[in-house]
C-alpha cells in the first residue's frame, strides 16, 4: 500500500467544490497507474477510466469547478456491488494522498454520458462515478447546504453498529481489542445519503459484516451493498496496516439478524 489508509479515511472529506484547475500531469500519471492495478480481495475485477468532461458531456448538477470525472464498471456478476465499493474507495482514498478531491456519486450525474463513454455492455453496471480535482478554498453555498441537510459530519455511535457475539449485545471500543481502531475507520465510511448500513458483529477471531438495509434496489443494483464495499475497505487496510493478516469468507454464522439486517460477508484473521 503506498498511502497511510488511517491518515487518509480521518482525512478525507466529500468535494463537490472544486478550484476549476486541471490535474497536473504528474498526478494525473500516478492516478492512471494506481488504478489500472488496482484490485479487492473477493476477486472480481473492476475497470476503471479517467474521463474528461467536456469531451465526453459529463456533468453533475451538485458539483462546480471540474474538468475530470474518475469512473468505473463492473460485470454483474457474484458480490459485484461489494468488490466495487472496495475497490473505488481504495481508489479515492489514494486520490487524497495526491490531494485530489473526490466525491462518490451515484444518482446526481448524467448517467447516460458516462455509461457510453465506459462503453457499458448490457451484462456490466456503472453503480457510482467521482469528480477527481483540487478542493475549492471554500465550499459553494449549494454544497454547504447538502452537508447540512445530509448530516455528512454525523455517524452513528460505536455500540449503535457494532455487536459482541449477537445482535443483543453492543460492542465497546475496549472489548474490540485489536479490531478497535479498524471498526472505528469503519465507522467514519461514506455512504449514500449517510445511511451507514454497514453492521459487524465480532465472534473470536472473525468480525462478521451485515447490511441494515433501508433503500430499495434499483437497476444498478444494491447500492447500499456497494456502501458495505466501502467499510469492508476501511476495516481491511486498516487491518494491514496495523500487521494483521484476514482473508474474507462467505460464511453465515448462526446470528439471529434483527429486521432488515442481511449478511454479506465474514473477515477472518488469519495471522
Amino acid at each position: 500500500m503506498t498511502f497511510s489508509a488511517k491518515e487518509m479515511i480521518k482525512q478525507r472529506k466529500s468535494v463537490r467544490t472544486f478550484d476549476g484547475k486541471t490535474l497536473s500531469d504528474e498526478d494525473r500519471k500516478n492516478l492512471e497507474s494506481y488504478i489500472q492495478v488496482l484490485t479487492n480481495p473477493f476477486d472480481v475485477p473492476v475497470e476503471f477510466r479517467l474521463l474528461d468532461a467536456k469531451e465526453h458531456q459529463l456533468s453533475s448538477p451538485v458539483i462546480v469547478g471540474e474538468h475530470t470525472y474518475l469512473a468505473a464498471k463492473v460485470k454483474r456478476e457474484r458480490n459485484y456491488e461489494i468488490a466495487f465499493g472496495y475497490s473505488f474507495e481504495k481508489a479515492c482514498l489514494y486520490a487524497k494522498s495526491l490531494g485530489i478531491g473526490t466525491v462518490i456519486l451515484a444518482a446526481s450525474l448524467s448517467r447516460s454520458a458516462f455509461e457510453e463513454a465506459m462503453n457499458v455492455q448490457e451484462d456490466e453496471v456503472l453503480p457510482t462515478a467521482s469528480p477527481v480535482g483540487y478542493p475549492a478554498e471554500k465550499r459553494s453555498i449549494r454544497e454547504n447546504l447538502m452537508r447540512k441537510g445530509m448530516k455528512s459530519d454525523e455517524r452513528i455511535a460505536f455500540g449503535e453498529l457494532f455487536f459482541e457475539g449477537s445482535f443483543d449485545k453492543p460492542l465497546t471500543e475496549e472489548a474490540a481489542g485489536e479490531y478497535a481502531q479498524a471498526l472505528e475507520m469503519t465507522r467514519l465510511s461514506p455512504s449514500a445519503t449517510n445511511k451507514q448500513p454497514w453492521r459487524a458483529v465480532v465472534d473470536g477471531s472473525r468480525v462478521h459484516f451485515y447490511e441494515q438495509k433501508t433503500l430499495k434496489d434499483s437497476a444498478l443494483g444494491d447500492i447500499q451493498k456497494v456502501d458495505v464495499g466501502i467499510a469492508l475497505c476501511h476495516f481491511d487496510l486498516v487491518m494491514e496496516e496495523n500487521g494483521a493478516s484476514g482473508r474474507f469468507l462467505f460464511e453465515a454464522p448462526q446470528i439471529k439478524m434483527p429486521e432488515n439486517v442481511y449478511y454479506i460477508a465474514t473477515y477472518e484473521r488469519v495471522g
